[in-house]
């Protein structure tokens, strides 16, 4: 069984995928600690759940938000998921756990990755670009943002009459599957 520690910073639907799909049986893991980096509903949802929880509060430690992250997670975890947390973490932070950390993207990487590019900010950047495709990519953490190997991507249709909010809904429609589905092909 898969040894979770889920990353959040903001409603935790994906957070919520991966509960559910334990839940149900089509994931062989254990969520053994979700951590914020602000007060938001992914805490709630894993409260809910009776899973441990911790807030780190990114405005409170800034620099040290990665060394506060190293000392809560365990070294036995087997994989860090990154669902939906906005911070950047350091250098140590990934080296300590290389290999073993995901980041779950809006985007088809390489394509609108980086510093910045995040939630409505990549939506709103496909749309100006003109892309006529986009949908989000699982990704291993590097310490270069969004440059680490590609785990699974996922696809979706930009269409012509498209506002970010639609696109963004239609993205976060197949990031709850292609989340699961790579947790599952890191599972050995």
């Amino acid at each position: 069984m898969l040894k979770l520690v889920v990353l959040v910073s903001g409603g935790g639907t994906n957070l919520q995928a991966i509960m559910d799909a334990i839940t149900v049986g089509d994931l062989d893991a254990n969520i053994a600690l979700v951590i914020a980096d602000r007060e938001c509903y992914g805490l709630e949802r894993a409260r809910l759940a009776k899973i441990p929880t911790k807030l780190i509060d990114r405005k409170i430690y800034k620099e040290q938000l990665s060394q506060q992250l190293l000392e809560s997670i365990a070294e036995d975890c087997d994989l860090i998921v990154m669902a939906g947390f906005l911070s950047i973490i350091n250098k140590s932070f990934i080296n300590k756990f290389e290999n073993r950390i995901i980041n779950l993207h809006p985007s088809l990487l390489p394509k609108f990755g980086g510093v910045g590019m995040w939630g409505m900010n990549v939506h709103k950047a496909v749309i100006t670009a003109g892309e006529t495709k986009s949908g989000c990519t699982v990704h291993y953490v590097t310490e270069d943002v969004d440059a680490g190997q590609i785990i699974l991507q996922s696809e979706v249709a930009v269409l012509s009459d498209d506002t970010p909010e639609l696109l963004q809904k239609r993205v976060l429609g197949v990031e709850h599957n292609t989340l699961i589905q790579s947790i599952k092909k890191l599972i050995i």
